[in-house]
């Protein structure tokens, strides 16, 4: 019987037969196999819709779209509403920008056809304002939808800055009065304002789980405060220094409040001396820690040397730091006794004196410290060994470049690789800091 079936397929044709073979081989989207071909009998557009969505769900928008062209099922199945639940949005100016501009024609139809089935939406646009502008108003037609995660990506510099804050707040209220249950929103560098976090906490308060608004002057502490007062679900936060206050870390440990997860702060200065840092109680960090004892704080520093004096007088329940600009000496001591939870620390620049003490005063009282990066500083071989045996093998990440290393009499850099591997546990070298 099996010989009799493959003589069916690879015989010759017969009277009444002929028709059938052509449709074996040819498939009902003209697709042309050959006889040998083991897909003979293969009809793509027959195949299951979920099987059909899946190949689509691989496939970039361009080849999403020429695949829909195939024959009237695979068109169906590009329409479907489970397809459309994530898009991002790519807006540029063909002069100025690398990106491939998301097609206007699609766009509106994305607005027609999809705007009430999209739930995961990111908007990239250029350095271009024209690009933030048509992102604002796409977001403006979003009438219907019911966007669960919102992103606005600048990738150059934030051109969402440029325009107008009416223009921009309109916009975005559209998508908050209109969606309800937003739960994750990533806006840095945008004119976000106060009124606008009002609207957004009056519609989405309980469903808000992520808030990601670095860079947003025109947010108040008295805004942010809004948010952590009334949506109890907020998990993870990220904001610049000048909004957070003990209001606000006060409000975030309150008993209605869930655990928050990720507290992310940037602390930034453009201008030396310009700016005058405010000191965050020590009462109000101690607050949040019982209340989220496995909270992540993450603070990234970009200050000039002369402007760190308000930070880490006190213990502070800090994770993770990383210091994008030059750091004192005094400064690395104060965390070495200020920051008992400090897990990861990347310094990127330091003055021309060995950091062995601070370091070592590191390795001693901070013990979950498990990453460590260090750029343009100096540490002498046998304290940069020292440092390594006290923390031993909970070191995951050790990035540090040759440069970076004293050579002394106990300890050349031939030597000093070997001796760091054995405390690690692993092979190491010394290599180039990663951007974390």
């Amino acid at each position: 019987m099996k010989r009799a079936g493959q003589e069916v397929v690879a015989g010759t044709e017969g009277p009444g037969t002929s028709q059938t073979s052509k449709k074996q081989k040819t498939g009902s989207c003209g697709s042309g196999f050959e006889e040998s071909d083991p897909c003979t009998s293969m009809d793509w557009g027959s195949l299951p819709h979920h099987v059909i969505l899946r190949v689509f769900q691989f496939l970039t928008l361009v080849d999403r779209a020429r695949a829909s062209s195939v024959c009237r099922r695979w068109n169906e199945v590009f329409h479907i509403p489970d397809l459309w639940r994530r898009f991002e949005f790519e807006l540029s100016q063909p002069a100025t920008s690398y990106l491939k501009s998301t097609h206007p024609d699609l766009i509106q139809q994305i607005i027609k056809r999809h705007a009430d089935h999209l739930q995961y939406v990111s908007f990239k646009v250029d350095s271009s304002t024209e690009s933030a502008e048509a992102a604002c108003d796409i977001l403006s037609q979003l009438v219907n939808c019911s966007i669960k995660t919102l992103g606005l990506i600048s990738t150059a510099k934030p051109s969402f800055m440029n325009v107008s804050k009416a223009h921009f707040a309109s916009a975005l209220t559209v998508v908050f009065v209109n969606s309800k249950s937003l739960s994750s929103i990533k806006i840095d560098d945008t004119p976000l304002d106060d009124p606008s976090l009002k609207v957004l906490v009056a519609n989405n308060s309980d469903t808000l789980k992520l808030l990601k608004m670095s860079s947003c002057p025109h947010v108040s502490p008295a805004g942010i405060l809004c948010v952590a007062d009334q949506c109890h679900g907020l998990k993870e936060l990220a904001l610049n220094y000048y909004i957070l206050s003990d209001e606000l870390l006060l409000a975030l440990s309150s008993e209605k409040h869930v655990d928050l997860e990720h507290l992310r702060i940037d602390v930034v200065s453009e201008n030396p001396g310009q700016v005058q840092f405010h000191t965050i109680k020590k009462q109000s960090w101690d607050a949040l820690v019982k209340h989220s004892p496995k909270v992540n704080i993450v603070m990234y520093f970009f200050l000039y040397e002369d402007e760190f004096d308000v930070f880490f007088r006190e213990e502070t329940p800090v994770t993770h730091l990383y210091f994008g600009r030059a750091v004192s000496k005094a400064m690395l001591g104060r965390i070495g006794m200020n920051c008992p939870r400090l897990i990861e620390l990347v310094v990127c620049a330091n003055g021309l004196q060995p950091l062995d003490d601070e370091l070592i005063q590191i390795a001693e009282r901070c013990k979950n410290l498990t990453a460590m990066g260090l750029g343009e500083c100096e540490v002498t071989c046998r304290g940069f060994i020292e440092f390594v045996k006290m923390c031993g093998g909970r070191l995951t990440q050790l990035s540090i470049m040759e440069e970076v290393l004293i050579p002394d009499s106990d300890y050349s850099l031939d030597r000093l690789h070997l001796e760091v591997s054995k405390h690690l546990g692993r092979m190491w070298f010394p290599d180039m800091m990663p951007t974390w």
